[in-house]
């Protein structure tokens, strides 16, 4: 006999299209958001990089104003490259370990389904991956045990020690732990920063889209 609920069927979650979601961004760039954002605030005169000649508007103040024309442009072409090579099939490796940028690195790689680091990037990320990817299976494997109960077999110290290096790793290594294959792009929030992390990319090869 076919039983009939009363109750309203659980929601279900749409999966993950990220193809979509790098085509389609949360919210509109304009003008007036990039102004609002302060993204035309420049460095300071004598801090410039004449690299960026072509890009800047003006300065005011002893601070160069940034052409956000320019800027939204180079938007459109970062944005459309990072979509035609996930629609490739490529995947995109998310870096961002300043405080400002963590939780949106995070909630962006989770939308469009991207691996990410926020907490420290590990030298060798790139350049010595099979070394990386050990301590990913170390963790996993750690996981693992833990899920089967083989931790009550362990003293209490011993059983903590395991805990506490299950954390660490998950520190460093929870937004790359399904990634099996070198990324297609990284994309990285200050390049100054994440120097280590852009020498590594350009050295084995991997496309960089920064800010």
């Amino acid at each position: 006999m076919v039983q009939i609920s009363e109750e309203a069927p659980a929601p279900v979650t749409p999966p993950i299209d990220p193809i979509r979601n790098f085509l389609v961004p949360p919210g509109p760039v304009t003008m007036k958001s990039l102004l609002e954002a302060g993204v035309h605030f420049g460095h300071q005169k004598r801090r410039w990089n004449p690299k960026m000649k072509q890009y800047i508007f003006a300065h005011r103040n002893g601070i160069h104003i940034i052409d956000l024309q320019k800027t939204l442009r180079m938007l459109d072409r970062a944005t459309q490259f990072m979509s035609d090579m996930v629609a490739e099939g490529h995947k995109v490796l998310m870096v961002g370990t300043k405080k400002q940028a963590q939780d949106t690195i995070i909630q962006e790689a989770n939308r469009s389904d991207s691996f990410y680091i926020t907490n420290r990037w590990l030298g060798g990320t790139l350049t010595n991956f099979k070394t990386i990817q050990s301590r990913i299976d170390y963790l996993v494997q750690l996981e693992t045990d833990k899920a089967k109960g083989e931790f009550t077999r362990l003293t209490k110290r011993e059983s903590l020690g395991m805990e506490n290096t299950i954390n660490k790793l998950n520190r460093n290594l929870f937004g790359i732990k399904e990634m099996t294959d070198m990324p297609g792009v990284l994309f990285v929030v200050d390049i100054g920063k994440e120097h280590i992390a852009i020498a590594e990319a350009r050295k084995v090869g991997v496309p960089i889209v920064a800010l």
